[in-house]
């Protein structure tokens, strides 16, 4: 049975084994929302306001960690493949943010929302977006190798996400050589 397929193994159904392959991309999108909240923190701000940034960006942030978690499972991205990442969080970064921005300002009282038209906001959150996926990329890609190790010897998801991880570092080892012996032809 493939390590995509719907139904359960072992008894564990599917779900969970993906929800367990998400749990790094999730610790991840949570932690940044705790250190936008510890910025605010820092900058003064009220405990409410810094309490609603934290849960307002966290808990996106963790979904579309989770979601990258599971995409990833499911081969809809390279492992470590950079440009994918950008264009998944070129779209959900500013959707968390926008989210965090109704949740700071219904927290608060304010009537408005954001003090700039709505496609300047989320064109610079895009922008952004780009810095975000870059620096969640690399977590994503020294954290989640270690989870899934841990939890393949019951999760075939996972098994099969650590095979990948594994045949990239072959791939990357065979070209090595090769990259050396270019490198010393044209030196």
């Amino acid at each position: 049975m493939s390590a995509h397929a719907p139904a359960a193994v072992g008894g564990r159904p599917a779900a969970v084994r993906y929800a367990e392959v998400a749990v790094p991309g999730a610790a991840i999108g949570l932690v940044g929302g705790v250190f936008a909240a510890g910025v605010a923190a820092l900058a003064g701000l009220p405990a409410l306001q810094v309490a609603a940034i934290a849960t307002g960006l966290g808990v996106p942030l963790a979904l579309l960690g989770a979601g990258y978690g599971v995409l990833l499972a499911l081969g809809r991205f390279g492992v470590g493949a950079v440009g994918p990442a950008a264009v998944y969080w070129i779209i959900g970064f500013p959707l968390a943010r926008l989210v965090d921005e109704v949740a700071v300002a219904t927290v608060l009282g304010h009537d408005t929302i954001l003090r700039e038209p709505l496609l300047s906001f989320l064109a610079y959150q895009a922008m952004l977006s780009v810095g975000f996926a870059i620096g969640f990329l690399w977590l994503h890609e020294r954290l989640a190798p270690h989870w899934l190790v841990r939890i393949r010897s019951h999760n075939s998801v996972a098994d099969d996400l650590v095979g990948r991880y594994l045949r990239q570092i072959d791939e990357m080892n065979s070209r090595r050589p090769a990259a050396r012996r270019d490198r010393r032809r044209t030196t």
